[in-house]
């Protein structure tokens, strides 16, 4: 797994993909914290957390379209496949260095919460790790979705696309159960959904069972892919 890890790390910094994602999402978080927190005159940082959701639900596609589909598209799928390493090593590797990826974005909001802090004095320490926490369990969520869809196709624009056409669903999920009659059907939209578990986060709520969701997820995503791999490496 850590030889796989390394590799993919190389490749994100090698190709300007990694160096686009970081320019775009500290762009965009700056922005974000200039409109609410600073011209707001506000310290709450909540609204930073909950802005984030749409950007990485665009963004997160991206970075992970090339993982598998680039593997398939170049032939190198089947050395990969045939290499000493287990398959569950090899999507661990791939998913590890996406998120690692997404981890170094987020470094951007330690200076914002320094900020705040010398300007409004004692912030909510809680309240922040909660929202970092959210966003962590989120982004590894949608990078699980994002490995598994690149793992069906050779296409990376096409893996790009399906990932974030799920994403938007999981995040409309919640909208969608307001109109729904048929009380069982709305409790199964709501409890899928991503975007009410994750606001929970931002408003400084730690579910435990939001928690598990979102761990849920990115193992039933990561097992999925595994899957994918071992029906390749069969055929």
């Amino acid at each position: 797994m850590t030889a796989i890890f390394k590799r993919e790390i190389r490749a994100y910094f090698l190709s300007p993909m990694a160096y686009i994602y970081l320019t775009v999402f500290f762009l965009i978080s700056g922005v974000y914290f200039v409109m609410t927190n600073l011209a707001m005159k506000t310290a709450d940082i909540s609204y930073v957390f909950s802005g984030v959701f749409v950007m990485i639900m665009i963004m997160l596609p991206l970075l992970t379209m090339r993982l598998f589909a680039d593997e398939k598209k170049q032939k190198t799928d089947q050395g990969l496949l045939t290499a000493p390493v287990s398959l569950t090593g090899i999507v661990f590797g791939k998913f590890l260095s996406a998120f690692c990826v997404f981890l170094i974005g987020l470094l951007i909001y330690i200076p914002y919460i320094i900020t705040l802090g010398k300007l409004a004095g004692a912030l909510p320490v809680a309240s922040i790790l909660c929202n970092f926490l959210g966003l962590i369990l989120l982004g590894g969520a949608f990078i699980s979705i994002g490995v598994f869809v690149s793992s069906l196709t050779e296409f990376q624009i096409v893996a790009a696309i399906l990932s974030f056409i799920i994403n938007l669903f999981l995040y409309m999920l919640d909208m969608f159960a307001g109109n729904v009659d048929v009380e069982i059907v709305k409790k199964i939209m709501t409890a899928v959904g991503f975007y009410n578990r994750y606001t929970e986060f931002t408003q400084g709520i730690l579910n435990v069972t939001s928690v598990v969701f979102f761990l849920s997820v990115i193992l039933v995503f990561n097992f999925l892919t595994v899957r994918m791999l071992e029906r390749d490496r069969w055929n």
